[in-house]
């Protein structure tokens, strides 16, 4: 008896769906709203009005473990739309409702009317009944219209509702007939990239990837309400990784947009006000897409092995060279030529510098007549004793001469024909150190208080993506962005390791080179105190610094890299370029170089006018006809101050206005009045250059207005350093001077190194300057280890062709170690 109702219960779902399509058939569909029986893939064609309505009832069987989807197709030819075609959808555990004409609204409320729409039903679950189950659908067409309106549906099964790994599948959506598919994860997948493309830009579309939840958001107003979704014109990728759905699949639903303005897109011209139109067979857009497996764990930790070493390498190399460098420096001391320590010699009384110079003394100052026309120096000149106190506020600001004696002796001597460094190195060394060193401890400081709001920041940013699912508002390369933990493209941040290990490599060569300095100035050693270019390493430490920071907020930008937060990637490039020019400078300019303080402050200005520039700088002609006058009278007034005065400093009684009618007076006298040869030709020529390629920067900028802003003014800085570096090198080798075999090699590997990385540099992979869809056209697959793309290789490359850079700086003039600085001409 057991077995039998067993048996009576199991017929029962059967025989009561046999019962009810019965009774329906019997009632015959009519206007009462009772059900009439459908059939799949029928066109079922009627009226209705305000006192009749038409119920359908499609039944189906599921087999067990299947998930079957129905589509349900509907028109309607009336476009009244104060009385739609109403069509309800009732399943076992949902319901779905739509009118037609169904209505979308666009920017400024602009209305868009489609008669024809089709929908997929949320499809029932899986069961795991031995046998087959029993499914009922209900289809309700009513109107509240006083007259007939004609309709026609048509509901289908769909056979290919679930997609397959690494097989392509096409299909056509508009704005009204959404279309979205089933993907369950293979057992040994972890993460899949859905890639989307198209053939045509327009009509702009989405592709969302929801969890398993009835109902499912696939229409334009709400299709951003649930799931991780990104806007498309050609291109889409999405990464998906199996932790993130308990259930292990999900829906890839694609969404057509009424209006392609988010995408870049202008508004249909002909549409004005409210007009209502029909657009349905301008909007349809045929699709493919494909779910391929993303990389293992095991390509993770490669990439990270790669990473690391790749950079550790230079480690192992630059102990190699001054491994070699200790061996030959021994067998030169061991030779008797040089002492193990920078080559200490034995200083005697017949040295033309005074051989009983005190260690804090004017180093560098020759006694004799050579450069201060046979004066001795005043004694504020002479600098301190030896066990002096340095730690004094005064001393710090001891570049200021206060006795009018002494400015005279200065401007005597620095407006000479022909300049030596001794002239520019009376200075007292540790003074001159000490100012050196506040650049080092400023960028610290200014490290500190900028990269913390930044990585606040960029902390939130990649907080609202997780939680919102809006992949529009990050500009990643999509088709290779592998996250890891909260962050969504770990390869973009894992490539920055390269800038943090090489500048702190930089800061230990730096080390190394102040510590045997320190030991032969403590040893007396007169190669150190009277030969060579003086050497003072602040500046050399805050380039470090300043690399390892552009490593760190570089990667702070790529954790959500859009419009806004550009500026972080590029602040302390600024700050690089400019201290690689100051440091340049410094080299034959030790006692006249800039203030750490003037500096920074001139770099804040910049950074300043970045802002200013992302934000005013898209549309607005007066912002740049303003910075272009900025940009031409900089250029002026730091022109005549390296001409005429031959240091930085704009303090004193010929600054502001004072400055440029110096200037003025300069160009009458030489090329008007007399019509002579410069005074400093070599001067001349370089500043005429520099200020044409300055003057061309102005004018692009005022007639183009590039909306790239941080990337103009950094291109303005890279021009100005590359220009001042190549003259500073002619103008080496036309002084009869050497390069020796590192800063050689150095000088070929950074052209070569910068070379290679502006190659991958302008393979643009994404760009702020479009729309999100628009960027995505540019995005490629990786290209290194299956793990990093083109951008993460400029970053690789970039940081070794930066460390190159900054050791051509610190080995440049090696070959004057050996030179009296008498004899070292300044240019």
């Amino acid at each position: 008896m057991a077995g039998g109702a067993a048996a009576a219960a199991a017929l029962a779902p059967g025989a009561l769906l046999c019962a009810l399509l019965c009774l329906a058939a019997a009632a015959g569909g009519g206007p009462g709203g009772s059900p009439a029986p459908g059939a799949f893939g029928r066109v079922y064609r009627g009226t209705v009005n305000i006192s009749a309505e038409r119920v359908y009832a499609f039944a189906y069987s599921s087999e067990p473990g299947q998930v079957d989807a129905v589509r349900v197709y509907v028109n309607s030819s009336s476009e009244n739309l104060q009385y739609p075609v109403l069509f309800v959808v009732r399943q076992q555990k949902g319901v779905l409702s739509w009118q037609v004409p169904l209505i979308f609204r666009g920017l400024y409320q602009r209305t868009y009317n489609y008669q024809e729409v089709s929908r997929t039903l949320c499809p029932s679950e899986p069961t795991h009944e031995m046998g087959p189950s029993d499914q009922i659908i209900f289809v309700d067409v009513a109107s509240m219209a006083p007259f007939n309106i004609a309709y026609e549906l048509l509901v289908t099964r769909l056979k290919s509702f679930q997609l397959e790994t690494n097989k392509a599948f096409n299909f056509t959506a508009s704005p009204s007939q959404p279309q979205y598919f089933l993907y369950k994860f293979p057992q040994d997948v972890d993460s899949v990239i859905i890639k989307v493309v198209s053939d045509a830009v327009y009509p702009c579309s989405v592709v969302s990837v929801q969890d398993i939840v009835c109902p499912v958001y696939d229409l334009d107003h709400n299709v951003e309400f649930n799931g991780v979704y990104q806007s498309m014109t050609k291109q889409a990728a999405i990464t998906v990784q199996r932790k993130d759905f308990p259930g292990e699949q999900f829906f890839v639903v694609f969404v057509i947009k009424p209006e392609d303005y988010a995408c870049g897109g202008s508004v249909p011209s002909s549409i004005h006000g409210n007009v209502n139109r029909t657009w349905n067979l301008q909007r349809t857009k045929n699709l493919q897409v494909t779910i391929v497996p993303s990389i293992k764990k095991s390509v993770y930790v490669q990439a990270m092995f790669f990473s690391f070493l790749s950079f550790l390498s230079f480690y192992l190399g630059s102990v190699v060279v001054a491994f070699v460098h200790y061996i030959r420096v021994q067998r030169k001391a061991l030779a008797g030529r040089l002492s193990p320590e920078y080559g200490s010699g034995i200083m005697t009384s017949s040295h033309p510098i005074t051989a009983s110079t005190p260690e804090g003394s004017s180093y560098g100052a020759i006694d004799e007549s050579s450069s201060s026309g046979g004066r001795p120096l005043s004694s504020p000149e002479r600098g301190l004793p030896a066990g002096s106190d340095t730690d004094s506020s005064v001393e710090e600001e001891s570049d200021f001469d206060t006795m009018p004696e002494i400015e005279s002796d200065k401007n005597v001597i620095r407006t000479k024909v022909f300049l030596y460094l001794s002239d520019l190195s009376r200075k007292d060394r540790r003074i001159v150190s000490k100012k050196y060193k506040i650049y080092f401890w400023n960028i610290i400081t200014i490290a500190v208080f900028y990269a913390l709001p930044v990585i606040q920041l960029v902390i939130t940013y990649q907080t609202v993506v997780n939680v919102t699912g809006n992949q529009d508002i990050c500009y990643y390369n999509f088709l290779c962005a592998h996250p890891l933990g909260v962050l969504s493209a770990f390869n973009n941040i894992l490539s920055n390791v390269g800038h943090m290990l090489l500048g702190f490599l930089f800061l230990l060569i730096v080390l190394r080179r102040d510590i045997l300095h320190r030991r032969a100035m403590e040893m007396k050693d007169v190669y150190t105190l009277d030969y060579g270019i003086p050497k003072h390493f602040g500046l050399f430490y805050a380039m470090g610094i300043a690399l390892m920071m552009e490593g760190v907020l570089s990667a702070c930008y790529h954790v959500c890299p859009n419009y806004s937060n550009f500026q972080f990637d590029t602040s302390f490039m600024y700050m690089i370029a400019g201290l690689c020019m100051l440091k340049l400078y410094q080299t034959r300019h030790p006692d006249i170089n800039a203030s750490a303080y003037s500096a920074y402050a001139s770099f804040a200005v910049v950074i300043c006018l970045a802002v200013l520039g992302v934000v005013f700088g898209k549309n607005d002609v007066w912002f740049w006809i303003i910075f272009s006058m900025i940009h031409v009278l900089a250029s002026l007034a730091l022109s005549t101050q390296i001409y005429y005065m031959g240091r930085f400093k704009m303090d004193g009684p010929d600054s502001d206005l004072g400055i440029f009618r110096r200037a003025a007076m300069v160009l009458y006298t030489d090329f008007i009045q007399q019509c002579s040869r410069p005074m400093y030709m070599d001067r001349m020529v370089l500043l005429i250059v520099g200020n044409l390629v300055n003057w061309s920067f102005a004018i692009f900028g005022l007639v183009y207005r590039p909306r790239d802003f941080a990337s103009y003014i950094l291109g303005i800085f890279i021009c100005n350093l590359l220009l001042y570096l190549a003259f500073y090198i002619i103008m080496k080798l036309r002084s009869s001077e050497k390069l020796l075999p590192i800063p050689l090699f150095c000088i070929v590997a950074t052209a070569v190194v910068w070379a290679a990385a502006l190659y991958f540099f302008f393979q643009t992979l994404s760009s702020w300057e479009e729309t999100p869809a628009e960027s995505r056209e540019k995005n490629r697959p990786c290209i290194l280890l299956g793990f990093f793309d083109d951008h993460d290789v400029w970053h690789f490359l970039s940081a070794a062709a930066l460390f190159f850079s900054f050791l051509v700086l610190l080995t440049l003039d090696d070959d004057l170690d050996v030179v009296r600085r008498d004899k070292i001409p300044v240019f």
